[in-house]
């Protein structure tokens, strides 16, 4: 704790100049007594601060002095900085440490490789959520995420897309994916999948469990995701698209299926494509088909182009008249 705060108030004043002890203080959360032994501590080190008297004094370095961080590449200050991801770290309530990391870090660099990552960080943005759509912020994220880094078995009512449910389970770990985050948790001896979102009154134990020793949380879930997919996408149909419908397609169609679309014949020369693509129920493809709107024509399976027939004989019923 002190190592840390000795690294703070040395940052502060490299990054600021002169600083006051009440301003060292307030960013520290201590005491100006504790202010004044850390600066006894900091000078006995060999550290050359100095203080300045009088109401506009303060404490700051001799002149020319700075502490460097020393041994890294450009390439890897960039790469250090492109891990600050702003709004997630705030969802987790890390923001606050993440924007002093990212100070300390900084003031730390020699020059020229501040001036490398500062030119990444302004050409570099990372935005998770979806295009017309905003991430989430659930209620619970902060409590969950300490929950993950301490070990704490957490109790909580879950509202699945079929019931709601009491759930008492081990956090394993949090993802972000496409502006929603969801919890690897052990419930019962296996590993689950929750989104946070769903998570209600949620109760933080003080009961602390060990996690298994060769959980992964990235092959979790790559392997869970594929494995949702090959699920949800269990059927195969044959389509035709327009010229503007093919243009659609990365737009309507999810990533899976878009990777797995194959081209059956050449454009035609009314414009139009044949393509196998793969489907889930129909109930949810002819939805999503419809979005086209009259750039999709179902080819096979029968069952889906009777599907998106009834549906469009239904919208014709709905605003007839």
């Amino acid at each position: 704790m002190r190592a840390s705060r000795l690294l703070t108030i040395l940052t502060t004043l490299q990054a600021r100049g002169r600083v006051t002890a009440p301003q060292l203080a307030a960013e520290t959360g201590v005491s100006l007594r504790t202010i004044y032994r850390d600066i006894d501590h900091l000078t006995l080190a060999g550290v050359p601060v100095y203080a300045d008297r009088g109401p506009e004094g303060g404490y700051r370095l001799l002149e020319g002095y700075r502490v460097r961080l020393n041994g890294l590449s450009p390439a890897e200050a960039e790469a250090l900085f492109m891990t600050g991801l702003p709004g997630p770290a705030a969802d987790l309530g890390l923001g606050a440490v993440v924007a002093s990391a990212e100070r300390k870090l900084a003031v730390a660099l020699p020059e020229e490789l501040r001036r490398s990552a500062d030119r990444l960080r302004n050409r570099f943005h990372l935005d998770p959520p979806g295009w017309f759509s905003e991430g989430e912020s659930p209620d619970h994220l902060a409590s969950l995420s300490d929950a993950v880094w301490n070990h704490k078995r957490v109790h909580m009512r879950y509202r699945s897309w079929k019931k709601e449910k009491q759930i008492t389970t081990e956090p394993l770990g949090l993802v972000l994916k496409g502006g929603a985050w969801y919890m690897a948790a052990r419930t019962e001896g296996s590993v689950r999948t929750y989104r946070v979102a769903r998570v209600h009154d949620l109760l933080v134990t003080d009961a602390i469990f060990s996690p298994p020793e060769d959980f992964d949380l990235a092959a979790y879930w790559r392997q869970s995701t594929e494995r949702l997919s090959e699920e949800m996408y269990t059927g195969t149909a044959r389509i035709r698209l327009s010229e503007w419908g093919r243009v659609l397609v990365p737009h309507y169609l999810s990533a899976y299926a878009c990777a797995r679309l194959c081209l059956v014949d050449d454009v035609g020369a009314d414009g139009w494509q044949e393509v196998t693509v793969p489907i889930g129920s129909l109930h949810d493809t002819a939805r999503e088909f419809l979005r086209f709107g009259v750039d999709l024509k179902v080819l096979e399976p029968a069952e889906l182009r009777q599907a998106m027939q009834d549906a469009a004989e239904g919208l014709a019923r709905l605003y007839k008249g």
